[in-house]
């Protein structure tokens, strides 16, 4: 078999919704669809990085009016180049509900009057599970929490989840494009990130090679799928961080990525480095049907200086191995009602018994609503404590926030508590040794407000691995968990062969690298700064966290070239005993630690703790819900004294701490 191109993929933006420049988009795809090979557009539009709430209340990432934009950019784009639009987990959860949303802003952005030439065959899937089917799988022992750090499930938590989703695989994508192979829009519920492109992958290897064995079609999968798990982040993989970004996939499962944004670009490491993003380990990553091995990935930099060439990925199906086909299951409930009331406190002698204070505030709003009879909580977010002012200790900001039945009763909580700090010179529970400021302890009225009403509170409750019957993970199998239909959406005309329209010839005329402004990237160089290097975010070029699921926190840290990745991988500053006491946990709560040197880099995945206790992302008393600030504690980890890799550091101050 030659090594031909068999589809390019266009990502514009990370996730749909959040916005993205059109015409840069227009260009790649004026370029791409007058090659002859097919194109497609593939973005994702979900996750469960921004907390529980959509799943438990039924909200969205991101407002209507978002997505509306955005769709209105893409069906645009969809007309006039007849390149399939797909994007998967609508709405942000990719519950049933938000599927149907989507196809109904389609609908009312194609009955415009601008937009009557429009029509588009327009495929939805839906990945929403009934919860007596979950219950039915948890009674006969298929269900398994997704990771060390998951609670084990209990019909409570299933009775208590208002809906349930699956993040299905790249099959049901596949089973609809061969059975519509005309569509224009292909709209998902909950999916694995990277399955829309492993089945547009598919579907387009399947079609240009009707002859290839599925064995020899399972052996590209491990390149689909690579391919999609960095391209689902849109330009994430580039450097500096492009919106959107450019997939060439070829027959072989070898594939090509590029930035959209000109002045970006790819190389080996900003991509090798993508597998680290909010991955538990980079090496091996598992999604539905099996799992990615990277192990023998290999990234080659293009002559164009701004495009990877990745192959060597590989695929091993669960069923290969001898385990069931699983489908992640994703839920959330709701917890009652939140309330919060804000302030700052300059007194010194206050901010030294603060903790102290805070106590007897939290038992004098029990002793004033013991008539709540249902749970209820009390508890403070304090920032900036043990700065220092001339003056003494700096200003210190707290945020009183309450969780109640009712959302009257959280006000009263939250309520209590400001006066509980306000009125410390008239409450016993209030004053505290050496206290001078008697008319109040607490500034506060930011935006005119006492209490600000927070709504519904959720947290996660479904996070866990189900196991699937023979061919359930297809599309409309005999249990029909997983469902699609299809319609024709829009009033226009439609030719009886889609995608034989002739392009204009200008569309084949693409102006070299040295004639367009301002194209071709010129990686800037920071000047050289010397300075003694002293902690280990001295010796990274990156040292960022992030929530690798609801349930973890892992941290990355790349660092600045082969030399000093191999001296600290040598060294013994990077063991398991010295990361456990920089995080402040213990040894065995690491889930996973270690090197990972295609892309020069460290990392280490722990779980989510809150108030001492493992807990979900989201939630009462969540302060960091992406976990975006919680590398601090390795950063500042002092190097072994008198190492070669502390000598010098070439970064300014703040360079290595940056979080994607």
């Amino acid at each position: 078999m030659t090594h031909d191109p068999i589809c390019h993929i266009v990502s514009p933006v990370g996730c749909m919704g959040y916005g993205f420049d059109d015409a840069p988009v227009a260009d790649e795809l004026r370029k791409l669809v007058a090659t002859g090979t097919p194109v497609a557009i593939i973005l994702d539009a979900g996750s469960t990085d921004s907390g529980p709430e959509k799943l438990a209340l039924g909200t969205m990432t991101c407002p209507r009016s978002a997505y509306v934009k955005d769709l209105t950019k893409l069906l645009k784009l969809v007309h006039k180049f007849e390149v399939p639009l797909i994007f998967s987990s609508a709405g942000g959860d990719g519950s049933d509900e938000h599927v149907t949303l989507m196809v109904k802003i389609v609908r009312e952005i194609c009955d415009q009057n601008e937009y009557g030439d429009y029509s588009f065959k327009t495929i939805s899937i839906f990945s929403g599970i009934p919860k007596s089917i979950v219950l039915d799988r948890l009674n006969a022992d298929n269900i398994t929490p997704c990771g060390a750090c998951v609670p084990a499930l209990t019909p409570e938590d299933i009775e208590s989840s208002p809906r349930v989703v699956a993040q299905i695989g790249p099959e049901p994508f596949l089973d609809a494009m061969k059975a519509t192979p005309g569509f224009e829009i292909l709209i998902a519920g909950r999916a694995y990130d990277p399955a829309p492109y492993v089945a547009y992958s598919m579907f387009q290897l399947n079609k240009q090679f009707p002859d290839l064995s599925a064995e020899e079609s399972e052996k590209r999968h491990g390149g689909f799928c690579h391919m999609g798990k960095i391209m689902e982040c849109g330009g994430l993989c580039a450097t500096p961080k492009s919106h959107g970004a450019v997939a060439t996939v070829y027959n072989s499962g070898v594939f090509d990525v590029r930035p959209i944004e000109p002045k970006s670009r790819c190389t080996p490491l900003s991509v090798a480095a993508h597998a680290l993003y909010e991955n538990t380990r980079p090496d091996i990553l598992r999604g539905p049907g099996g799992a990615l091995y990277l192990g023998d990935a290999s990234y080659e930099q293009l002559e164009d200086n701004r495009t990877v060439r990745i192959n060597g990925a590989e695929f091993h199906s669960s069923s290969s191995c001898g385990y069931p086909y699983q489908l992640k299951l994703e839920a959330a409930s709701f917890l009652g009602y939140r309330s919060i009331a804000m302030g700052s406190v300059r007194d010194h002698i206050l901010i030294n018994r603060l903790d102290s204070v805070l106590k007897r505030v939290k038992d004098y709003a029990k002793e004033q609503h013991a008539e709540i009879q249902e749970h209820w909580d009390l508890d403070f977010h304090v920032y900036g404590k043990g700065q220092s002012t001339p003056l003494g200790p700096g200003e210190v900001f707290v945020v009183a926030e309450a969780i109640a039945p009712t959302q009257d009763e959280a006000t009263a909580v939250v309520s209590t508590a400001r006066v509980g700090m306000i009125l410390t010179s008239t409450h016993q529970h209030g004053s505290y040794p050496g206290q001078k400021a008697t008319s109040g302890n607490l500034a506060f009225g930011i935006g005119g407000k006492l209490e600000i009403e927070m709504g519904p509170c959720a947290s996660f409750s479904i996070y866990h691995l189900m196991n699937l019957e023979r061919g359930e993970e297809r599309l409309e199998s005999r249990s029909k968990l997983i469902r699609a239909t299809t319609a024709i959406i829009g009033r226009g005309h439609r030719a009886p062969i889609r995608g034989l329209r002739p392009f204009p010839a200008s569309w084949m005329k693409v102006k070299p690298l040295s004639e367009k402004k301002d194209a071709k990237p010129h990686p800037e160089k920071d000047a050289e700064f010397l300075s003694p290097a002293n902690t280990l975010s001295d010796i990274a070029t990156v040292l960022r966290s992030k929530n690798a699921g609801p349930y973890e926190i892992t941290i990355d840290v790349i660092f600045e070239s082969k030399a000093t990745f191999r001296d600290v991988k040598e060294s013994k500053l990077l063991s398991r005993e010295k990361i456990a006491k920089a995080l402040e946990i213990a040894e065995n709560d690491i889930v996973w630690m270690g090197f990972f040197e295609p892309a020069l880099a460290f990392k280490v995945t722990i779980p989510r703790v809150r108030g001492g206790k493992k807990a979900a992302a989201g939630g009462f008393i969540e302060n960091d819900i992406h976990g975006s600030q919680q590398h601090l504690g390795l950063a500042t980890l002092p190097l072994i004294e008198g190492s070669s890799f502390g000598s010098k550091c070439c970064y300014p101050e703040g360079q290595a701490a940056m979080s994607a």
